[in-house]
Formats: C-alpha cells, structure tokens, sequence
C-alpha cells in the first residue's frame, strides 16, 4: 500500500499539478508581462484605499464606484466594475491585495485577459444583483434579505475572487478543491448569514452556469464542424483534379464558361 505521503503527493499533483506548471512556465517565461492587468488592479485597488480614506476623498470613491441595494439600477451597474477595486472599509486592505494578486493572476494566465474580466465582471453583478432580489423576498425565505441591508456598502474583490476561483478549478478539473471551497461558502452562510456570504454563493451559481454554457456550445459547434447538417452551404467542398471534368468548358473559369455558353445560346436563336 502506498504511504500517506505518496498518496497526498499523488493527489497534489493531480489536482494542482497542470495548473501550477503553467503559472510557473508563464512567470518563468515572462516575469510580471505575464499578469499586467492583475497588476494594475492591485495599484488600483491601492489607490482606492489610500484616497477613500482622506477626508477629501471619500465622497469621490463612493461616487463613482460605491453600490448598494437601494440605488437605482443604472448608476449601480454603472458603479460595479470599478466596485471590484474599492476596498471595503470594515476589512483590512492587505486581504484584497493578496486575494487580487494570487487569484487574478492565476485567472489571467490560465484564462486569458478578457475571460478573466468577463468572469470577474459576472460575478461581481450576479452579487450586486442578488443584493436587490433578496432585499425584495424579505428576512423570511432562506434566500431572503432584511431591508437593512439593502443601505449597506457592497464593494471590493470578494465575489470576482471566489468566481475566477471556481472557474479556474472548472477548467483544470480541480474537482475537490471546487467542492471544498463550495462547502466553505455553504457553512459560512450557515453560521453566518449575511450579504457577503448570499452574494459569494449567488456569484459561484452564476459563473457555474455560464461554464456549463460556454462548454455546451463549444461541444454543439465542434459537433457541427465535424458533421455539418444535410444541404449546408458551409464546409469545403470535394476536390476533383481538373483532368477528371468532363467538357472543355469545366477547365475554364466560370466568368470565361458562362460568357461562351451565352454566345453559344444566342446562336441557336439565330
């Protein structure tokens, strides 16, 4: 039997070994060009934090990307991508920086740039927009919110981080970890059920059926591609060797065969 060491280096490497050797190649081959917009949302982030908290500064940040509940819907969807970068106030802000640099960058390297934006971005608004669903279903129901919520300041990476998160674990079949942080977010809710949590679960349901999406038609079209349906104008067509047509006129070009058939039609007219 295999020790219990072999057996947790095994499983490591299954579960993580894909994934860890193409952060280290991308890091190894391009340093930090490997992760610029995780960079830049780190300063932006920092940023954030150091103007909010001067007493001219504040009123700005809150402005242009401070959401609620309670706000109307435009300027809240408006305010939601830079929502991601304002740290929220009662958290301390090295815990935002760590969770943007190590998840986002893994995101950018193992997704792309605008995958990564894209899954951040729904995930962010699947929470946002959570927010006012459960404000409206009340304190009752177990998806329901009270009304003090709906005036309380939803901001910060929080819900991006934990999309990108199980995204990234979809994508490497990082099956148990998936599970395991899923798991986390459930007992959370249990013990504590508060906004950030519901909105944490309400991001993970999103980006969970935008994969399952994606991967459907991804299959769908490959399926297409390989077998298109009867009478279909797409795909190539077959290829026969020009000795094989059967008249003179198949080895000229079709403007030069339609231009001697009409000379040919107007004479039997005549």
């Amino acid at each position: 039997m295999q020790p219990v060491e072999g057996r947790a280096r095994t499983f490591a490497r299954r579960e993580w070994g894909p994934l860890l050797t193409d952060v280290r190649a991308a890091l190894t081959a391009r340093t930090w060009r490997a992760v610029p917009v995780t960079l830049a949302a780190v300063c932006l982030t920092g940023l954030f934090q150091l103007v909010q908290n001067r007493s001219w500064g504040y009123g700005p940040v809150q402005a242009i990307g401070s959401v609620r509940a309670e706000d109307p819907l435009g300027p809240a969807f408006l305010r939601t991508p830079l929502s991601l970068f304002v740290p929220a106030l009662d958290l301390p802000v090295w815990g935002a920086l760590a969770q943007i640099l190590i998840v986002f960058g893994i995101a950018e390297i193992c997704l792309g740039r605008a995958r990564m934006l894209l899954v951040a971005y729904m995930a962010t608004l699947a929470g946002t927009t959570y927010a006012r669903i459960g404000v409206a279903l009340g304190p009752d129901g177990p998806l329901g919110l009270p009304a003090a919520d709906a005036h309380i300041v939803d901001t910060g990476p929080s819900a991006a981080v934990v999309g990108l998160a199980v995204v990234v674990c979809c994508r490497y079949r990082a099956w148990l970890t998936m599970g395991l942080m899923i798991a986390a977010m459930v007992v959370e809710v249990i013990v504590k059920s508060n906004l950030a949590g519901k909105e944490h679960l309400a991001a993970i349901a999103a980006v969970l059926l935008g994969y399952a999406a994606a991967a459907a038609y991804r299959t769908a079209a490959a399926q297409w591609w390989s077998d298109p349906p009867e009478g279909s104008r797409f795909g190539a067509p077959p290829i026969r060797s020009s000795t094989l047509r059967r008249g003179p006129l198949q080895r000229l070009s079709w403007r030069k065969a339609r231009s001697i058939a009409r000379a040919r039609e107007r004479g039997r007219e005549r």
